[in-house]
């Protein structure tokens, strides 16, 4: 039977895993990218070699969208598409934290139709398609039933609780967690242990993609800050902001959230 494409991003990403390991025992170089876009290393670089490598060499029709690459156009014109996150959380990586993913996900005509997130260090590996529920090292995983806002645990960066992006005077009165890996903090809201996750600034696709479709698959609901359904692929892979959590919660939140405010970067 033909490899499915969830099949071969768990492979692949049991595979990245493997290396990026090794090579933070190495501590290896770290750099500034340039333009502010944060922090790469040698392993980002070589986990996105090899997953390309892997990848388009088992699925050449597909085109690619990985951060550590440099965009190329043709993904525009296929039909299915690679987006990569080859280390997500790459502060905490060099740091020696086990706080960092590898984020994969297959998008066909702009929905996503596979995806893996995976936390080696962690040993924990999410995983959905459109065939399957979403599931955390092969058990089923659903969102919390946390209904209240106020008693909600909710994942988020300390800018997203500015009182302008929000309805009320003061920004909700919710528990603030922050995890460093978005990957991560969306994985962690399908399996329940958090209530929510949101960012009200702009996202780059590689690092929601795969947590787009594992946070649907548990039965969650995932939009952007507008409340609309996430399209990837796009001609600029950035979506505007993102809301996730239970359908009641979501709905909460998204009336909860000013969209009077022009909103710039993360």
């Amino acid at each position: 039977m033909p490899e499915t494409d969830l099949d071969l991003l768990i492979k692949a990403a049991l595979q990245s895993g493997d290396l990026a390991k090794h090579m933070q025992g190495r501590q290896p170089q770290g750099w500034h990218k340039p333009d502010g876009e944060g922090l790469v290393t040698e392993a980002d670089l070589a986990v996105n070699a090899m997953l390309e490598d892997k990848l388009r060499t088992a699925r050449p029709d597909y085109g690619w969208l990985s951060e550590e690459s440099t965009d190329d156009p043709d993904r525009l014109y296929r039909d299915s598409v690679f987006i990569i996150d080859p280390i997500d959380g790459t502060r905490n990586y060099i740091a020696g934290s086990y706080t960092w993913a590898h984020s994969l996900a297959i998008a066909t005509r702009g929905t996503i139709t596979a995806a893996v997130i995976h936390l080696p260090q962690r040993d924990l590996l999410y995983s959905a398609s459109t065939t399957t529920f979403a599931q955390l090292n092969e058990r089923l995983i659903y969102p919390s039933s946390q209904h209240s806002l106020i008693d909600a645990a909710i994942l988020t960066n300390k800018g997203s609780m500015d009182p302008k992006y929000w309805q009320s005077k003061d920004s909700p009165a919710f528990k603030r967690v922050h995890r460093p890996s978005l990957a991560y903090r969306l994985a962690s809201v399908a399996d329940g242990r958090f209530d929510a996750t949101l960012t009200v600034f702009p996202t780059w696709e590689w690092d929601i993609a795969a947590g787009d479709l594992i946070l649907r698959k548990s039965g969650a609901k995932v939009t952007d800050i507008n409340g609309s359904g996430i399209k990837f692929n796009n001609c600029k892979p950035r979506v505007t902001g993102l809301v996730a959590a239970n359908p009641k919660l979501h709905e909460c939140l998204i009336q909860e959230l000013s969209h009077a405010h022009e909103r710039t970067g993360d």
